[in-house]
């Protein structure tokens, strides 16, 4: 119960100390707090339903919409200072940045930064570009009670050029078209933005072969940050070894590569009877990995990279990383950790509700999605300060560690004792509804 206080306190500090600001710094956290207690979908609606009845607000619908839609929210303070909440956010003296896009799939043509995006995931029976939101996320990797988790910490919306261009109503915030950026331009806009606030800390950035190249890359590197890159390598990309040593005196410029190895695929076929089998911490479990691991350079990176080659019975995939003191073991369990931030866009899509939200308006879709994406590391920094380990609720053959529900079912019953709700002036006392306690009973 305390440590949810705790937690929740800090983060009312951006909000100013006039009347407004004490009644929104208020209305702000037990938003988060509905957001995350498991009580239906998230949307506007049902978030103004639960503060009044489960946490006793005395707020009305239209001052609780207008909050939601207020371009006034600190959310850049906010998402600061819970940067800062994280326990040990390194793993062996680096920060894991997990990066990765997602679409979410809407109904309403009004509907701000929606667009027909590509989805490939598509199932046969769906289309290929469904209407939808495109949103470039960025999230910290950690272990949280023997289990790898993925943290949101920033989101950009993703907007065609094309849509833009034509001024589409869903390209506007106030009336404003938005500024085009690349996804790789938002992605470094938003990774250097988390390294000032860890200036003295390595970076490793974890993402897949689309963002893994030099689009990425080399506006970090030109940074003033120590960024590092870890991705997957194409099949069909060339490998050079590094160039021969030459002392003394020379005609001619230094190489700057060796001889050509050939294609990333002709490589793994040279090395397979080379690999041998490691001990790896992957997904969730101590696993025999058979890899075969070199040192090369990539002429679209150009500079020296380390490449792991993992073998399966017929299948392979080749890993790679600017960082030339990782070992292959870590090169393979971080590059694994990645999926968490899929199963992260589960968690807030399908789990607190984002995929689900009807709003509209521009400020008001960002400040939801703002809210869920908190909601989510929020959850997570509590699992971390917590001393037990959560109890998985629901058993699973094969996993033996706790759950994102979990988390937000331990939440859920420390926000909504008598306890904790005594803690909070200004607060009345939460109204009595029979139907809907016992529904949270249920769902808790």
């Amino acid at each position: 119960m305390f440590i949810l206080r705790d937690l929740l306190v800090t983060l009312q500090a951006p909000f100013s100390d006039s009347k407004l600001g004490r009644e929104r710094r208020l209305w702000f956290v037990f938003t988060l707090l509905s957001v995350i207690v498991p009580f239906t979908s998230s949307r506007s609606s049902n978030l103004l339903r639960s503060l009044q009845t489960r946490f006793g607000l005395d707020l009305s619908r239209r001052r609780f919409y207008t909050f939601m839609a207020s371009s006034k929210m600190p959310w850049q303070q906010l998402w600061q200072l819970l940067w800062h909440l994280i326990p040990a956010p390194t793993v062996e003296g680096r920060l894991l940045v997990a990066l990765d896009d997602s679409i979410n799939n809407k109904t309403g043509r009004k509907i701000f930064g929606c667009g027909f995006f590509h989805d490939h995931t598509a199932k046969p029976n769906q289309t290929r570009y469904p209407w939808s939101q495109n949103i470039v996320t960025i999230g910290l990797l950690k272990v949280i009670k023997g289990r790898w988790c993925c943290l949101p910490l920033a989101f950009r919306f993703y907007f065609l050029n094309k849509d833009i261009q034509a001024q589409t109503i869903t390209t506007q915030r106030a009336g404003k078209l938005m500024r085009f950026q690349s996804k790789m331009e938002q992605a470094v806009e938003m990774l250097v933005a988390l390294a000032t606030q860890f200036a003295e800390t390595s970076i490793l950035v974890v993402a897949d072969s689309w963002f893994g190249n030099d689009g990425l890359w080399r506006p970090l590197k030109l940074s003033a940050f120590n960024f590092h890159l870890l991705s997957r390598l194409r099949a069909n990309i060339n490998l050079y070894d590094l160039p021969a040593h030459r002392s003394g005196k020379h005609r001619g410029r230094t190489r700057k590569y060796g001889d050509k190895r050939g294609s990333v695929s002709d490589m793994a076929a040279d090395y397979r009877d080379a690999a041998r089998y490691l001990s790896v911490f992957l997904y969730g479990q101590q696993r025999q990995v058979l890899a075969y691991e070199r040192i090369v350079i990539l002429k679209n990176l150009r500079q020296p990279v380390r490449v792991v080659w993992i073998f399966r019975k017929t299948r392979w995939v080749a890993l790679f990383t600017t960082d030339l003191n990782l070992s292959t073991q870590q090169i393979i369990e971080y590059y694994g950790a990645r999926w968490k931030i899929e199963s992260g866009f589960k968690e807030i899509k399908q789990d607190l509700g984002s995929a689900t939200s009807q709003n509209r308006n521009a400020f008001a879709v960002t400040n939801h999605l703002n809210f869920c994406m908190m909601a989510a590391t929020f959850t997570w920094i509590y699992a971390d300060r917590i001393k037990a380990d959560p109890q998985r609720r629901h058993i699973v053959k094969g996993r033996t560690s706790f759950a994102f529900s979990d988390i937000r079912r331990l939440i859920a019953n420390a926000a909504l004792s008598d306890d904790f709700l005594r803690l909070w002036p200004g607060r009345r006392k939460a109204q009595e509804n029979t139907f809907i306690s016992l529904l949270l009973r249920i769902v808790t």
